[in-house]
């Protein structure tokens, strides 16, 4: 009894232990992609019709020729001078094509609008073709358009809620061709890395060929590993591929400190380190206020008015802390001890900065 309590507390220990490590595990199939297997962008031009009246305006040449045309192969013989486009806006419609997809099936298109209608809301797309880079037609998407959002008003005021000239139809394109997609015919499979790093490719690798077997994946580059289909899996591509994707790896990254100076936004890598540093921070205010006094003379006095300039000047310094951070701290001590000098978050781009240029900070400063 006491052996086999002593040998269910060690293993209780190591599940604690190993839970952190197995908490950063990612999927493979979460971090890697499976070279030839991706969507294609497909674009159309069409028209939207049964708008009330905020449409494009008789200045979109663009949206009379489309609709004139339109109407002419319909049989429909139009004066082109007497039309109005009040309920009608042309638009750009965009699709992603997902890797096999079949005729007959439906994906989600973007309706935008192109002219200078004010709104979509109550638009009915009509049939528009969606061509991919090769000018072939893969899709053809018609139906109501789902827009989200609203826009009223009159001559003194609008009201206006989101976005209303862009909207999107759920289902609303038909697949008519298939992308012809070469699946199955080799043994050899490429896996990309969404973010190259010899580190990933290295533990991927490594951790098919623990699964299926030495010699089963190779690290091409810093964003590629080839993968062998082993014997056991002869003819069987798709339970292969599907249990390569379920296994877990631990991604690493480079450190990186991300900055965003025009909304304030820091975002910081848990493996950021600095090195030992003493960091001060404190803001000048400095406020100039000009003012004038008038001296008015006495009545009859036959003196002049006169305005005699006043010039107010106030400095505010704030208080500065120093700070000492010690080195290898983590990111959780960085933000405690950046937080003690009650730093702002436009304060820590300056400070992030500095400890930059200073050489103390071991990690790769991006502003956007």
């Amino acid at each position: 009894m006491k052996v086999a309590r002593l040998v269910a507390y060690v293993l209780s220990v190591l599940c604690v232990l190993v839970q952190p490590l197995s908490a950063q595990a990612t999927r493979i199939k979460d971090i890697a992609r499976l070279e030839g297997v991706r969507d294609n962008q497909l674009v159309g031009y069409g028209l939207v019709v049964g708008l009330n009246g905020t449409g494009d305006s008789a200045s979109t040449q663009f949206t009379v020729q489309s609709l004139v045309s339109m109407m002419e192969r319909l049989g429909v013989s139009v004066n082109r001078n007497q039309v109005k486009v009040d309920n009608v806006a042309a638009v750009m419609v965009t699709a992603q094509l997902p890797p096999f997809a079949k005729a007959g099936g439906t994906i989600d298109v973007q309706v935008s609008s192109i002219g200078d209608a004010d709104s979509l809301v109550g638009g009915t797309l009509l049939m528009t073709p969606l061509k991919g880079p090769d000018g072939n037609v893969y899709a053809v998407a018609q139906g109501s358009l789902v827009v989200g959002a609203l826009a009223f008003g009159g001559k003194a005021a609008t009201v206006q809620k989101n976005h209303p000239t862009a909207a999107r139809i759920p289902g609303g394109a038909l697949v008519e061709r298939e992308v012809a997609l070469a699946f199955g015919s080799s043994d050899v499979f490429n896996y990309r890395i969404q973010s190259a790093d010899f580190t990933t490719v290295s533990r991927m690798s490594r951790t098919i060929n623990e699964r299926f077997g030495e010699g089963t994946a190779s690290a091409v580059d810093g964003v590629s590993v080839r993968v062998n289909l082993p014997p056991a899996y002869a003819g069987r591509h798709i339970d292969f591929i599907a249990a390569v994707e379920e296994l877990s790896v631990s991604p690493d990254s480079v450190a990186r400190v991300v900055i965003n100076e025009k909304t304030g936004t820091i975002v910081m890598g848990d493996n950021v380190r600095i090195q030992r540093v003493a960091v001060s921070h404190g803001n000048l205010n400095l406020v100039v206020a000009e003012s004038a006094q008038v001296s008015q003379p006495g009545p009859f006095s036959q003196g002049q008015t006169v305005a005699v300039p006043q010039t107010s000047i106030e400095v505010m310094e704030e208080m500065g802390n120093l700070v000492v951070v010690e080195p290898g701290v983590s990111l959780g001590d960085i933000a405690r001890a950046l937080n003690a000098i009650g730093a702002t978050p436009r304060d820590l781009i300056a400070i992030f900065q500095a400890i930059k240029a200073s050489g103390a900070l071991h990690a790769e400063l991006v502003v956007l």
